[in-house]
């Protein structure tokens, strides 16, 4: 049977749908991901990209690390595309308990997702360093070079560098919402990355589906996997 046919019918079934997505799903916005050939790791830069999205970087060359941040980071005048409307449309249903991202977009609450658990932050919310004082996203582009909290401390973006720990109840709320799924939908993503990938292993529900152009190290694993575009894959099967 056509993969996308088995996806669609296992969706008409399913009731506790959880869907888990990387940079892949942000792709189809326009917004450049990490690891493909012409991914933000393969860029060239005066570091590499990976020390400068670290912890220690940002603290050893804040200026530098926020103009990177502007410029890579922060997704400007993005839409959602199908991939987010599409999950949106399964929630509003009642068929979709969780969306759980590795992205830091805010894509798929712009489509009007409401359970969204971001593994790895949002750039939509900033705070204080020192006093915890939250910001805009506003704040942080309209800056020059290092923002200020009005207290003296620097302003730092509330997504997780490396180097830093998961926020504690995200992952929890993430490995909770896998856990009591009977269909996990996992998309856009290479599945390399710890502890996030990991989430797959709480998952003991009916159906396990990978939707990704490249191979995973859970492909044996999975019931379903197909090598399409996930917006395209999801618009499909449920937007018409």
């Amino acid at each position: 049977m056509d993969e996308i046919k088995r996806l669609k019918e296992c969706i008409e079934k399913s009731e506790r749908i959880v869907f888990f997505g990387g940079a892949g799903v942000s792709t189809e916005s326009g917004i450049k991901d990490f690891r493909s050939e012409d991914g933000i790791y393969s860029m060239k830069f005066e570091y590499p990209p990976e020390y400068m999205l670290s912890h220690e970087f940002f603290v050893k060359h804040p200026d530098k690390f926020f103009d990177f941040y502007r410029e890579m980071m922060i997704a400007k005048n993005v839409m959602p595309n199908p991939a987010h409307y599409a999950l949106a449309e399964l929630e509003r249903q009642g068929k979709l308990t969780a969306v759980i991202t590795q992205n830091i977009d805010g894509l798929h609450q712009k489509a009007g997702s409401k359970t969204v658990y971001e593994l790895h932050g949002t750039t939509r919310k900033n705070y204080c360093y020192r006093c915890g004082k939250a910001y805009e996203i506003d704040f942080i582009n309209g800056y020059n070079g290092v923002p200020y909290c009005e207290c003296g401390g620097i302003v730092k973006p509330d997504v997780v560098l490396y180097g830093e720990q998961l926020n504690g109840r995200t992952l929890e709320g993430a490995i909770e919402a896998v856990s009591n799924a009977d269909l996990l939908i996992v998309g856009g993503t290479s599945l390399t990355v710890y502890p996030a990938a990991g989430l797959i292993d709480y998952f003991k529900g009916e159906t396990l589906v990978l939707i990704n152009r490249a191979e995973t190290p859970f492909d044996d694993r999975a019931d379903i996997v197909i090598r399409e575009p996930v917006g395209k894959t999801l618009g499909s099967i449920v937007l018409g």
